[in-house]
């Protein structure tokens, strides 16, 4: 293989990953627009579930079946965090780093955006 047959592979490589990590970013911005919201709405409902003086005279299940609002928000929350929310804010990172795990044993590595750097060849003594 010539150093242009090389070039090539390299530039369509390099199309095909910053493609990639920017196809991922619309639906990595809604999740992390989600997941903001649904922690503003727990930590919003947890003041008002502390601050109320009944929470203190009443069982903790009693408790939050007066607060519904910061009820529903917390499950939402955990169940967004066992839906795997925290991996899906963070996908196109995860894919950067993987690929410059990757890209490490060629002397190569990548931007954030997927955007290859050429690194200069070890010299051998």
């Amino acid at each position: 293989m010539n150093s242009l047959e090389q070039a090539e592979d390299l530039k369509a490589f390099e199309r095909r990953l910053t493609e990639y990590i920017h196809c991922l970013q619309p639906a990595t911005g809604r999740w992390r627009m989600l997941l903001i919201v649904v922690s503003v709405c727990t930590a919003t409902g947890a003041w008002n579930w502390l601050i109320d003086p009944e929470t203190q005279k009443v069982s903790f299940f009693a408790s939050l079946w007066n607060h519904p609002f910061f009820t529903v928000s917390c499950v939402t929350l955990i169940g967004l965090f066992f839906a795997g929310i925290h991996k899906r804010v963070v996908a196109p990172s995860i894919i950067a780093a993987r690929c410059r795990t990757v890209l490490a044993e060629y002397n190569m590595s990548c931007d954030d955006t997927g955007k290859l750097i050429l690194k200069p060849r070890p010299h051998v003594q």
